[in-house]
Protein backbone atom coordinates (compact mmCIF):
# COMPACT_ATOMS: atom_id res chain seq x y z
CA UNK A 1 0.00 0.00 0.00
CA UNK A 2 1.29 3.44 -0.91
CA UNK A 3 0.88 5.82 2.02
CA UNK A 4 1.80 9.35 3.04
CA UNK A 5 2.87 10.17 6.59
CA UNK A 6 2.46 13.69 7.99
CA UNK A 7 5.01 14.47 10.68
CA UNK A 8 3.55 17.48 12.53
CA UNK A 9 6.35 18.04 15.05
CA UNK A 10 5.99 21.80 14.40
CA UNK A 11 2.24 21.73 13.80
CA UNK A 12 0.52 22.25 10.47
CA UNK A 13 -1.17 25.03 8.52
CA UNK A 14 -2.67 25.25 5.07
CA UNK A 15 0.40 26.83 3.46
CA UNK A 16 2.74 24.33 5.14
CA UNK A 17 0.69 21.43 3.76
CA UNK A 18 0.71 22.89 0.24
CA UNK A 19 4.47 23.38 0.43
CA UNK A 20 4.91 19.73 1.42
CA UNK A 21 2.71 18.59 -1.48
CA UNK A 22 4.81 20.60 -3.94
CA UNK A 23 8.00 19.17 -2.44
CA UNK A 24 6.53 15.68 -2.84
CA UNK A 25 6.07 16.17 -6.55
CA UNK A 26 2.63 17.72 -7.01
CA UNK A 27 3.08 20.01 -10.04
CA UNK A 28 3.10 23.71 -9.25
CA UNK A 29 1.26 24.30 -12.52
CA UNK A 30 -1.63 22.15 -11.27
CA UNK A 31 -2.01 24.28 -8.13
CA UNK A 32 -1.66 27.54 -10.05
CA UNK A 33 -4.32 26.43 -12.54
CA UNK A 34 -6.58 25.41 -9.65
CA UNK A 35 -6.29 28.89 -8.10
CA UNK A 36 -7.15 30.50 -11.43
CA UNK A 37 -10.22 28.26 -11.79
CA UNK A 38 -11.51 29.44 -8.41
CA UNK A 39 -11.84 32.98 -9.81
CA UNK A 40 -11.36 34.68 -6.43
CA UNK A 41 -8.65 37.16 -7.42
CA UNK A 42 -5.76 35.16 -5.99
CA UNK A 43 -2.42 33.82 -7.13
CA UNK A 44 0.35 31.66 -5.64
CA UNK A 45 4.00 32.44 -5.10
CA UNK A 46 6.09 29.31 -4.50
CA UNK A 47 9.68 29.54 -3.31
CA UNK A 48 12.43 27.55 -1.63
CA UNK A 49 13.31 28.81 1.85
CA UNK A 50 15.24 27.68 4.91
CA UNK A 51 13.81 27.11 8.38
CA UNK A 52 16.52 26.60 11.03
CA UNK A 53 18.87 25.65 8.21
CA UNK A 54 16.47 23.08 6.73
CA UNK A 55 15.41 23.56 3.09
CA UNK A 56 11.63 23.67 2.59
CA UNK A 57 8.98 24.84 0.13
CA UNK A 58 7.02 27.99 1.01
CA UNK A 59 3.66 28.71 -0.60
CA UNK A 60 2.27 32.24 -0.27
CA UNK A 61 -1.20 33.31 -1.33
CA UNK A 62 -1.67 36.78 -2.80
CA UNK A 63 -5.21 38.11 -2.71
CA UNK A 64 -5.86 41.16 -4.89
CA UNK A 65 -2.14 41.94 -4.75
CA UNK A 66 -1.82 41.61 -0.95
CA UNK A 67 0.30 38.86 0.60
CA UNK A 68 -1.13 36.67 3.34
CA UNK A 69 0.21 37.39 6.83
CA UNK A 70 0.70 35.44 10.06
CA UNK A 71 -2.11 36.03 12.52
CA UNK A 72 -0.23 38.39 14.84
CA UNK A 73 0.97 40.61 11.99
CA UNK A 74 -2.50 40.54 10.48
CA UNK A 75 -4.11 41.77 13.71
CA UNK A 76 -1.56 44.52 14.18
CA UNK A 77 -2.15 45.80 10.64
CA UNK A 78 -5.92 45.48 11.16
CA UNK A 79 -5.82 47.51 14.36
CA UNK A 80 -3.68 50.22 12.78
CA UNK A 81 -5.93 50.43 9.72
CA UNK A 82 -9.13 50.37 11.76
CA UNK A 83 -7.90 52.95 14.27
CA UNK A 84 -6.93 55.27 11.42
CA UNK A 85 -10.33 54.87 9.69
CA UNK A 86 -12.41 54.99 12.90
CA UNK A 87 -10.42 57.01 15.47
CA UNK A 88 -13.37 57.34 17.87
CA UNK A 89 -14.44 53.67 17.92
CA UNK A 90 -13.26 51.45 20.82
CA UNK A 91 -10.48 48.98 19.93
CA UNK A 92 -12.53 46.03 21.27
CA UNK A 93 -15.38 46.83 18.87
CA UNK A 94 -12.96 47.24 15.97
CA UNK A 95 -11.48 43.80 16.69
CA UNK A 96 -14.94 42.24 16.88
CA UNK A 97 -15.82 43.64 13.47
CA UNK A 98 -12.98 41.78 11.74
CA UNK A 99 -12.87 38.05 11.11
CA UNK A 100 -10.49 35.52 12.62
CA UNK A 101 -7.84 34.22 10.24
CA UNK A 102 -4.51 32.53 10.83
CA UNK A 103 -3.17 33.87 7.52
CA UNK A 104 -5.07 36.39 5.47
CA UNK A 105 -4.50 39.48 3.41
CA UNK A 106 -5.03 42.82 5.08
CA UNK A 107 -7.42 43.92 2.37
CA UNK A 108 -10.99 43.50 3.60
CA UNK A 109 -12.69 40.36 2.36
CA UNK A 110 -16.43 39.80 2.08
CA UNK A 111 -17.88 37.56 4.74
CA UNK A 112 -18.79 34.22 3.21
CA UNK A 113 -20.71 31.30 4.57
CA UNK A 114 -20.95 27.69 3.46
CA UNK A 115 -23.47 28.49 0.73
CA UNK A 116 -21.10 30.93 -0.96
CA UNK A 117 -18.12 28.61 -0.46
CA UNK A 118 -19.95 25.67 -2.05
CA UNK A 119 -20.93 27.84 -5.02
CA UNK A 120 -17.30 28.90 -5.58
CA UNK A 121 -16.04 25.32 -5.41
CA UNK A 122 -18.79 23.81 -7.53
CA UNK A 123 -18.22 26.46 -10.22
CA UNK A 124 -14.51 25.59 -10.48
CA UNK A 125 -13.45 23.18 -13.22
CA UNK A 126 -11.83 20.55 -10.99
CA UNK A 127 -12.64 16.88 -10.38
CA UNK A 128 -15.80 15.96 -8.51
CA UNK A 129 -13.82 14.06 -5.90
CA UNK A 130 -11.66 17.14 -5.22
CA UNK A 131 -14.79 19.26 -4.86
CA UNK A 132 -16.24 16.76 -2.40
CA UNK A 133 -13.04 16.72 -0.32
CA UNK A 134 -12.73 20.51 -0.25
CA UNK A 135 -16.37 21.00 0.76
CA UNK A 136 -15.92 18.40 3.52
CA UNK A 137 -13.02 20.46 4.92
CA UNK A 138 -15.08 23.65 4.92
CA UNK A 139 -17.99 21.84 6.55
CA UNK A 140 -15.64 20.62 9.28
CA UNK A 141 -14.48 24.21 9.85
CA UNK A 142 -18.05 25.51 9.93
CA UNK A 143 -19.21 22.78 12.31
CA UNK A 144 -16.38 23.61 14.70
CA UNK A 145 -17.15 27.33 14.61
CA UNK A 146 -20.87 26.66 14.99
CA UNK A 147 -20.29 24.50 18.04
CA UNK A 148 -18.06 26.97 19.88
CA UNK A 149 -20.48 29.81 19.07
CA UNK A 150 -23.62 27.71 19.67
CA UNK A 151 -24.99 28.38 16.20
CA UNK A 152 -26.06 26.53 13.04
CA UNK A 153 -23.38 25.87 10.44
CA UNK A 154 -25.38 27.51 7.65
CA UNK A 155 -25.54 30.68 9.77
CA UNK A 156 -21.78 30.90 10.21
CA UNK A 157 -20.25 33.82 8.32
CA UNK A 158 -16.63 34.32 9.22
CA UNK A 159 -13.32 35.11 7.59
CA UNK A 160 -11.67 31.81 8.50
CA UNK A 161 -14.02 30.05 6.11
CA UNK A 162 -14.55 32.98 3.78
CA UNK A 163 -11.06 34.47 3.37
CA UNK A 164 -9.46 33.94 -0.01
CA UNK A 165 -6.32 32.34 1.44
CA UNK A 166 -8.41 29.72 3.25
CA UNK A 167 -10.33 28.93 0.06
CA UNK A 168 -7.08 28.58 -1.89
CA UNK A 169 -5.37 26.48 0.79
CA UNK A 170 -8.21 24.02 1.16
CA UNK A 171 -9.14 23.57 -2.51
CA UNK A 172 -5.49 23.23 -3.53
CA UNK A 173 -5.00 20.71 -0.70
CA UNK A 174 -7.87 18.61 -2.06
CA UNK A 175 -6.59 18.76 -5.65
CA UNK A 176 -2.99 18.17 -4.56
CA UNK A 177 -3.78 15.11 -2.45
CA UNK A 178 -5.63 13.54 -5.36
CA UNK A 179 -2.58 14.17 -7.60
CA UNK A 180 -0.27 12.70 -4.96
CA UNK A 181 -1.92 9.33 -5.59
CA UNK A 182 -1.65 7.64 -2.18
CA UNK A 183 -4.02 5.07 -0.72
CA UNK A 184 -3.96 6.46 2.81
CA UNK A 185 -2.67 9.42 4.82
CA UNK A 186 -1.42 8.87 8.36
CA UNK A 187 -0.29 11.44 10.89
CA UNK A 188 1.87 11.89 13.96
CA UNK A 189 0.85 13.60 17.16
CA UNK A 190 0.29 17.29 16.52
CA UNK A 191 2.38 19.94 18.27
CA UNK A 192 -0.20 22.68 18.93
CA UNK A 193 2.22 25.19 20.44
CA UNK A 194 1.37 27.41 23.38
CA UNK A 195 0.74 30.90 24.64
CA UNK A 196 -2.24 32.94 23.46
CA UNK A 197 -3.78 33.93 20.16
CA UNK A 198 -5.78 37.02 19.18
CA UNK A 199 -9.19 36.15 17.70
CA UNK A 200 -12.24 38.14 16.68
CA UNK A 201 -13.79 37.69 20.12
CA UNK A 202 -10.68 38.39 22.19
CA UNK A 203 -7.53 36.63 23.36
CA UNK A 204 -7.68 32.85 23.79
CA UNK A 205 -5.14 30.23 24.84
CA UNK A 206 -3.56 28.10 22.12
CA UNK A 207 -5.03 26.06 20.55
CA UNK A 208 -7.88 28.40 19.61
CA UNK A 209 -11.43 27.14 20.38
CA UNK A 210 -12.34 26.11 16.83
CA UNK A 211 -8.96 24.47 16.31
CA UNK A 212 -9.34 22.44 19.48
CA UNK A 213 -12.82 21.33 18.41
CA UNK A 214 -11.42 20.15 15.07
CA UNK A 215 -8.67 18.20 16.84
CA UNK A 216 -11.08 16.24 19.01
CA UNK A 217 -9.98 12.56 19.12
CA UNK A 218 -6.60 13.43 17.54
CA UNK A 219 -3.42 13.02 19.66
CA UNK A 220 -1.93 16.43 20.48
CA UNK A 221 0.84 17.86 22.65
CA UNK A 222 2.66 21.11 23.32
CA UNK A 223 6.43 21.42 23.17
CA UNK A 224 6.15 24.70 25.05
CA UNK A 225 6.82 26.96 22.07
CA UNK A 226 4.90 30.23 22.52
CA UNK A 227 3.15 30.27 19.15
CA UNK A 228 0.04 28.95 17.42
CA UNK A 229 1.46 25.98 15.49
CA UNK A 230 -1.77 24.30 14.35
CA UNK A 231 -4.14 26.67 12.55
CA UNK A 232 -7.86 26.07 11.99
CA UNK A 233 -7.22 25.38 8.29
CA UNK A 234 -4.44 22.92 9.12
CA UNK A 235 -6.68 21.17 11.65
CA UNK A 236 -9.51 20.89 9.10
CA UNK A 237 -7.11 19.33 6.57
CA UNK A 238 -5.96 16.76 9.14
CA UNK A 239 -9.49 15.98 10.31
CA UNK A 240 -10.72 15.36 6.75
CA UNK A 241 -7.75 13.58 5.14
CA UNK A 242 -6.03 11.57 7.89
CA UNK A 243 -7.21 7.98 8.36
CA UNK A 244 -5.13 7.08 11.41
CA UNK A 245 -2.66 8.55 13.90
CA UNK A 246 0.47 6.99 15.32
CA UNK A 247 4.24 6.79 15.36
CA UNK A 248 6.26 6.61 12.17
CA UNK A 249 4.86 3.55 10.34
CA UNK A 250 6.87 0.62 8.96
CA UNK A 251 7.44 1.68 5.37
CA UNK A 252 9.98 2.07 2.57
CA UNK A 253 10.32 5.87 2.18
CA UNK A 254 10.47 7.10 -1.40
CA UNK A 255 9.83 10.84 -1.08
CA UNK A 256 10.63 13.20 1.81
CA UNK A 257 9.28 16.75 1.54
CA UNK A 258 9.09 19.75 3.85
CA UNK A 259 6.51 22.54 3.78
CA UNK A 260 7.50 25.80 5.50
CA UNK A 261 5.43 28.00 7.79
CA UNK A 262 5.69 31.78 7.87
CA UNK A 263 7.56 32.11 11.16
CA UNK A 264 11.20 31.35 11.93
CA UNK A 265 11.18 29.53 15.29
CA UNK A 266 14.18 29.62 17.60
CA UNK A 267 13.59 26.16 19.02
CA UNK A 268 13.14 24.02 15.88
CA UNK A 269 12.38 24.16 12.13
CA UNK A 270 8.90 25.54 11.47
CA UNK A 271 8.01 22.89 8.88
CA UNK A 272 5.71 19.95 8.36
CA UNK A 273 7.33 16.81 6.95
CA UNK A 274 5.55 14.61 4.39
CA UNK A 275 6.96 11.15 3.73
CA UNK A 276 5.57 9.04 0.89
CA UNK A 277 6.34 5.36 0.34
CA UNK A 278 5.22 1.77 0.42
CA UNK A 279 4.26 0.10 3.66
CA UNK A 280 6.77 -2.47 4.84
CA UNK A 281 4.58 -5.43 3.91
CA UNK A 282 4.82 -5.42 0.13
CA UNK A 283 2.80 -8.59 -0.43
CA UNK A 284 -0.53 -8.45 -2.20
CA UNK A 285 -2.17 -9.97 0.87
CA UNK A 286 -1.56 -7.99 4.00
CA UNK A 287 -2.23 -8.86 7.63
CA UNK A 288 -3.45 -6.46 10.28
CA UNK A 289 -4.87 -6.57 13.78
CA UNK A 290 -8.43 -5.36 14.23
CA UNK A 291 -10.80 -5.20 17.16
CA UNK A 292 -14.20 -6.91 17.10
CA UNK A 293 -17.01 -5.47 19.25
CA UNK A 294 -20.21 -7.48 19.75
CA UNK A 295 -23.42 -6.77 21.62
CA UNK A 296 -26.72 -8.69 21.82
CA UNK A 297 -29.71 -6.34 21.66
CA UNK A 298 -33.37 -7.37 22.02
CA UNK A 299 -35.20 -4.26 23.28
CA UNK A 300 -34.23 -1.47 20.90
CA UNK A 301 -36.36 0.41 18.40
CA UNK A 302 -35.24 -0.80 14.90
CA UNK A 303 -35.07 2.81 13.72
CA UNK A 304 -32.47 3.54 16.40
CA UNK A 305 -30.51 0.43 15.40
CA UNK A 306 -30.14 1.77 11.86
CA UNK A 307 -29.09 5.17 13.20
CA UNK A 308 -26.43 3.56 15.40
CA UNK A 309 -25.00 1.67 12.41
CA UNK A 310 -24.65 4.95 10.50
CA UNK A 311 -23.02 6.68 13.49
CA UNK A 312 -20.49 3.88 13.94
CA UNK A 313 -19.39 4.07 10.32
CA UNK A 314 -19.20 7.87 10.45
CA UNK A 315 -17.01 7.66 13.55
CA UNK A 316 -14.40 5.41 11.96
CA UNK A 317 -15.64 1.81 12.20
CA UNK A 318 -14.17 -0.35 9.45
CA UNK A 319 -17.48 -2.21 9.20
CA UNK A 320 -20.70 -2.60 11.18
CA UNK A 321 -23.52 -5.07 10.65
CA UNK A 322 -26.46 -6.70 12.38
CA UNK A 323 -27.48 -10.37 12.42
CA UNK A 324 -30.87 -11.69 13.61
CA UNK A 325 -30.51 -14.03 16.63
CA UNK A 326 -32.83 -15.97 18.93
CA UNK A 327 -32.06 -14.94 22.49
CA UNK A 328 -32.99 -16.28 25.93
CA UNK A 329 -36.68 -16.76 26.67
CA UNK A 330 -37.07 -17.20 22.88
CA UNK A 331 -36.96 -13.46 22.28
CA UNK A 332 -35.87 -12.34 18.80
CA UNK A 333 -32.97 -9.94 18.86
CA UNK A 334 -30.05 -8.54 16.89
CA UNK A 335 -26.34 -9.22 17.19
CA UNK A 336 -24.47 -5.96 16.56
CA UNK A 337 -20.93 -6.55 15.27
CA UNK A 338 -18.41 -3.78 14.76
CA UNK A 339 -14.93 -4.09 13.20
CA UNK A 340 -12.53 -1.30 14.09
CA UNK A 341 -8.93 -0.37 14.68
CA UNK A 342 -7.74 -1.16 18.23
CA UNK A 343 -7.16 2.53 18.98
CA UNK A 344 -10.81 3.30 18.14
CA UNK A 345 -12.37 0.49 20.20
CA UNK A 346 -12.97 2.39 23.45
CA UNK A 347 -14.50 5.39 21.69
CA UNK A 348 -16.85 3.22 19.62
CA UNK A 349 -17.78 1.15 22.69
CA UNK A 350 -18.83 4.36 24.43
CA UNK A 351 -20.98 5.23 21.41
CA UNK A 352 -22.71 1.81 21.57
CA UNK A 353 -23.40 2.18 25.30
CA UNK A 354 -24.74 5.73 24.85
CA UNK A 355 -26.96 4.99 21.83
CA UNK A 356 -28.31 1.50 22.50
CA UNK A 357 -29.91 -0.41 25.38
CA UNK A 358 -27.15 -3.01 25.71
CA UNK A 359 -25.57 -3.59 29.13
CA UNK A 360 -22.45 -5.33 27.88
CA UNK A 361 -20.06 -5.42 24.93
CA UNK A 362 -17.74 -8.30 24.07
CA UNK A 363 -14.34 -7.19 22.79
CA UNK A 364 -11.56 -9.20 21.18
CA UNK A 365 -8.67 -8.70 18.81
CA UNK A 366 -8.31 -10.74 15.63
CA UNK A 367 -5.94 -10.85 12.68
CA UNK A 368 -7.39 -10.32 9.22
CA UNK A 369 -5.88 -10.75 5.77
CA UNK A 370 -6.67 -8.08 3.22
CA UNK A 371 -5.92 -7.71 -0.47
CA UNK A 372 -3.91 -4.70 -1.59
CA UNK A 373 -6.35 -2.05 -2.82
CA UNK A 374 -6.15 1.21 -4.68
CA UNK A 375 -8.48 3.77 -6.27
CA UNK A 376 -8.62 5.11 -9.81
CA UNK A 377 -11.00 7.73 -11.12
CA UNK A 378 -12.97 7.47 -14.37
CA UNK A 379 -15.10 10.10 -16.06
CA UNK A 380 -18.65 9.27 -17.06
CA UNK A 381 -20.98 11.54 -19.02
CA UNK A 382 -22.45 12.65 -15.66
CA UNK A 383 -19.28 13.10 -13.60
CA UNK A 384 -16.24 11.40 -12.06
CA UNK A 385 -16.58 8.04 -10.30
CA UNK A 386 -13.93 6.27 -8.24
CA UNK A 387 -13.23 2.59 -8.93
CA UNK A 388 -11.94 0.39 -6.11
CA UNK A 389 -9.43 -2.18 -7.38
CA UNK A 390 -8.04 -5.22 -5.50
CA UNK A 391 -4.80 -7.01 -6.48
CA UNK A 392 -3.46 -10.49 -5.80
CA UNK A 393 -0.15 -11.79 -7.16
CA UNK A 394 0.04 -8.79 -9.49
CA UNK A 395 -3.36 -9.47 -11.04
CA UNK A 396 -6.57 -7.48 -10.61
CA UNK A 397 -8.98 -9.80 -8.80
CA UNK A 398 -11.86 -7.43 -8.09
CA UNK A 399 -13.03 -4.02 -9.20
CA UNK A 400 -16.18 -2.06 -8.45
CA UNK A 401 -17.45 1.51 -8.82
CA UNK A 402 -17.76 3.41 -5.54
CA UNK A 403 -21.40 3.26 -4.55
CA UNK A 404 -21.52 6.67 -2.86
CA UNK A 405 -20.14 8.39 -5.98
CA UNK A 406 -22.69 6.63 -8.20
CA UNK A 407 -25.56 7.29 -5.81
CA UNK A 408 -24.74 11.00 -5.60
CA UNK A 409 -24.54 11.34 -9.39
CA UNK A 410 -27.77 9.38 -9.91
CA UNK A 411 -29.56 11.66 -7.45
CA UNK A 412 -28.11 14.92 -8.81
CA UNK A 413 -28.55 14.07 -12.50
CA UNK A 414 -31.84 12.17 -12.13
CA UNK A 415 -30.57 9.09 -13.96
CA UNK A 416 -30.88 5.39 -12.98
CA UNK A 417 -28.25 4.26 -10.50
CA UNK A 418 -27.60 1.09 -12.51
CA UNK A 419 -26.82 3.19 -15.60
CA UNK A 420 -24.17 5.18 -13.73
CA UNK A 421 -22.59 2.02 -12.30
CA UNK A 422 -22.60 0.28 -15.68
CA UNK A 423 -20.98 3.21 -17.49
CA UNK A 424 -18.35 3.66 -14.76
CA UNK A 425 -17.43 -0.03 -15.06
CA UNK A 426 -17.23 0.21 -18.87
CA UNK A 427 -15.02 3.31 -18.64
CA UNK A 428 -12.68 1.51 -16.25
CA UNK A 429 -12.40 -1.57 -18.47
CA UNK A 430 -11.67 0.66 -21.48
CA UNK A 431 -9.00 2.51 -19.50
CA UNK A 432 -7.48 -0.79 -18.34
CA UNK A 433 -7.43 -2.10 -21.91
CA UNK A 434 -5.74 1.06 -23.22
CA UNK A 435 -3.15 1.00 -20.41
CA UNK A 436 -2.25 -2.57 -21.25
Amino acid sequence: MRIAYLDCFSGISGDMFLGALVGAGVPTQLLEETVAKLNVGARLEISQVKRSGLSAIKVDVYSHGEKDLPREQYWERRRQSAAHSHPHQPVELLEHNYGDSSRTAVAAEPERGLKEIREIINAAVISESSKKTAIAMFEALAEAEAKVHHSEIEQIHFHEVGAVDAIVDIVCAAVGVEALGVDEIRCSKLNVGGGAVQCAHGTFPVPAPATLELLKDAPVFSSGIEAELVTPTGAAIVKTLVKRFGAFPPMKPEIMAYGAGSRELREQPNVVRLVVGQTEDMADIGEETICVLEANIDDLNPQIFGYVMDRLLEQGALDAFGSPVQMKKNRPGMLLTVLCRPEDATRLSDLIFNETSTLGIRRREENRHVLDRKWVSVTTRWGDVRIKIAHQHGTVTNYAPEYEDCRRIASEKQVPLKSVMQEATQKYLLKKFNDE
